[in-house]
């Protein structure tokens, strides 16, 4: 059973999607909330009562608290972590890649079809990240084009020197979209040996899933928007 919490400050939105989620046989929706101030309170109270949610959508802008503060607490905080679902419009703004900083597993567009919704939560529950490598990746490289460019490094940052030089290559073509089996082809290699190196890097890097390794790559400079 995955166990959802819902934060929105608007109660329609928060109703609409705990009727839609609640009806699934797999799911349970075990807290909702309006705002992220609210949203620490009901996680601590879920998890002191053993019921710690696995998935947590959160929208953006609240009152009291923002969805970005909310986020980084929740995965800062004491063990265990949700997954966290940022909760966003068409009209992406800045505050989507700070909470992929902040540790967010992804993305959901609140006018997303049910099926969207419900193949959303089962995906990151799973442990992987919410949308498809290609399109994180042109999410990010959007954020990133906007901000003032880097220099790329001339040789390797230090955070990824612990990195093999063919880690280092796959971390490269995940951030630049590409799925394990299309990098399997690309090197030559099998996509079992793909797999391989991805939780290598993953494990040496502390990254929770490709949307935080896609962040990294582009702030470190090891691939660069539009690359």
């Amino acid at each position: 059973m995955i166990r959802v919490m819902l934060v929105d400050d608007q109660e329609m939105v928060r109703e609409g999607f705990a009727a839609l989620l609640g009806a699934q046989p797999d799911v349970e929706v075990v807290g909702t909330a309006g705002d992220g101030a609210a949203a620490l309170t009901t996680h601590a109270g879920l998890a002191e009562a053993g019921r710690a949610p696995d998935v947590v959508l959160m929208d953006v802008r609240m009152p009291v608290l923002d969805g970005l503060e909310a986020t980084r607490a929740l995965l800062s905080g004491d063990p265990p972590h949700p997954r966290v679902l940022v909760l966003t419009t068409f009209d992406l703004d800045d505050y989507v890649y700070d909470a992929l900083r902040a540790g967010a597993s992804g993305f959901l567009l609140k006018h997303a079809p049910a099926a969207e919704l419900l193949h959303a939560v089962r995906v990151v529950a799973a442990g992987d990240a919410l949308l498809a490598p290609a399109v994180t990746r042109r999410l990010i490289a959007d954020f990133v084009a906007a901000r003032p460019a880097a220099t790329p490094p001339a040789a390797r940052p230090r955070v990824l020197e612990v990195l093999t030089e063919r880690e280092a290559e796959v971390l490269a073509l995940v951030a630049r979209g590409l799925s394990n089996t299309e990098i399997a082809a690309h090197l030559v290699l099998a996509e079992q040996t793909v797999k391989t190196h991805v939780s290598r890097v993953f494990g040496k890097l502390g990254l929770r899933d490709r949307a935080q390794a896609v962040v990294l790559a582009y702030e470190t400079g090891l691939v660069a928007p539009g690359s």
